[in-house]
């Protein structure tokens, strides 16, 4: 140890520590442990004034005081990289949290790294198919972006995650003989939610070909806003290390952006007029910016993001839709019509649905179905005025057919099968987009809009 590396602790406010360096000051992101205890840490975050800087208290505050010593490590956090991470559970820090020994890996690897360059990303125009009819029809995902699952408390984001996880992940692995490299950061939702993941994965046996990061609701903010960046860099270990497809998903976006908040708060940073921290976009930008596809490899990103009171010009849920490929937006309205999953097939979007890359029928067949739900909306607002049978005689059949479009987009999911003992159903877009075409064409007319709901394809209907 030398005498410039050392600093002197000022203030300790919560999860925020600021310490005066009076010779060589420390860097951005730096390591700074206390003097006579390696294990009580801190990370140098941001510069208060000239040669004071506030740190994120890493763990227990208890033994931190004013005047104590720090010492400078001069390196940021780093965690263990490799193949070695899949199948294991791990926190901010790379340290095991499943029980099992310590993670061996002759790599150490940082959590922060820049973007990838413009030269060095590659756009896909690739789709990957979910199996989720609703999704597949109205919200492609593509290899290699980034799709974002919003909606208000309750309404389905997680279950949506993990079934795509499910079909994604653990169908594609054991159809297509395809061993497919995942991870799984939990930031700032329930340890339970985590541990029922990892059960699940484990009873599928795909847990081999997934590494999990979590820092659960209960961890500091300074954890929790971490949890991403641990979980992004491992993202990129694979990506440019191993030279792997990843599929990364994220539970949830929206608790990143809260964390950062409450640390600002903490070091008196000047709020916007949202009241959210002024670094908020730069922020999500950083995170968001590591997540790209290189030429070898893809990266392709699932997130949930919370749309506190339902308000989705919240400042944090705009803040991730410049992100996003495509956007399933879930609807209070539609989960109380027990329309599950709970998606607006109007307000949800795709960059992917477009001729060029989803294909002229798809393209036509979503927007077409699109226009004949719109229209049901609206008849709707008159027949809960004057009646159904008032309607015309043409406005009564779109009006059916609208309804009997809406019933069939419900589907039964797969994680949910021990809950509700309906076995869940993985439908083919082709299958989708023939059945909506036929649904549109008026070859079910005949048939009562109830026996769309919940069923795979349009050859489960018992006429």
């Amino acid at each position: 140890m030398t005498y410039e590396k050392t600093g002197t602790i000022i203030s300790v406010e919560g999860q925020v520590v600021e310490v005066k360096f009076s010779h060589t000051v420390p860097a951005v992101h730096d390591i700074i442990t206390l003097e006579g205890d390696d294990s009580i840490k801190m990370e140098v975050y941001s510069s208060s004034r000239a040669e004071t800087f506030f740190c994120l208290a890493l763990g227990p505050t208890a033994s931190l005081k004013r005047g104590a010593k720090v010492v400078n490590t001069e390196k940021p956090i780093l965690i263990p990289a490799g193949s070695e991470l899949l199948g294991r559970v791990i926190d901010t820090f790379g340290e095991p949290v499943d029980g099992k020994p310590a993670i061996e890996s002759s790599e150490a690897y940082p959590i922060y790294r820049t973007a990838p360059t413009y030269a060095d990303i590659s756009a896909r125009q690739e789709v990957l198919e979910t199996g989720i009819k609703i999704v597949d029809l109205f919200c492609p995902f593509l290899k290699g972006g980034k799709i974002g699952l919003l909606g208000g408390a309750g309404v389905g984001k997680t279950v949506m995650l993990t079934e795509l996880l499910h079909n994604i992940v653990i169908l594609r692995s054991q159809q297509k003989n395809e061993r497919t490299v995942s991870v799984f950061a939990g930031i700032g939702e329930r340890t339970r939610e985590g541990q029922e993941l990892v059960e699940t994965l484990a009873e599928k046996k795909a847990l081999s070909s997934v590494a999990i990061v979590l820092g659960p609701m209960g961890a500091s903010p300074a954890i929790r806003f971490l949890t991403g960046f641990t979980a992004a860099a491992i993202v990129e270990y694979f990506r440019d290390v191993l030279k792997s497809n990843v599929l990364f998903f994220i539970d949830n976006m929206f608790r990143f952006a809260q964390a950062g908040n409450e640390l600002s708060v903490v070091m008196r940073t000047i709020p916007s007029e949202d009241g959210y921290q002024p670094t908020l976009i730069s922020e999500m930008s950083s995170l968001h910016g590591r997540l790209a596809s290189t030429a070898s490899s893809s990266v392709s990103t699932v997130e949930t993001v919370y749309i506190p009171n339902d308000d989705i010009l919240d400042q944090a849920v705009q803040s991730v839709f410049s992100h996003l490929d495509s956007a399933v937006v879930f609807s209070r309205d539609v989960y109380q019509q027990n329309l599950l999953p709970a998606v607006d097939p109007l307000a949800s979007y795709s960059s992917a649905l477009s001729p060029q890359t989803a294909g002229e029928l798809h393209y036509q067949t979503a927007r077409e179905a699109q226009a004949l739900l719109k229209k049901g909306i609206a008849l709707e607002r008159v027949a809960s005025l004057v009646g159904v049978s008032e309607l015309s005689v043409e406005d009564r059949t779109f009006y059916q057919r609208a309804k009997k479009l809406r019933n069939y987009l419900t589907q039964n999911l797969s994680v949910l099968e021990d809950q509700t003992g309906v076995a869940g159903k993985y439908v083919p877009l082709t299958a989708t987009i023939s059945d909506v075409n036929k649904i549109l064409a008026g070859e079910f007319d005949a048939v009562p809009e109830e026996k769309f709901l919940y069923i795979g394809t349009t050859k489960d209907i018992q006429r």
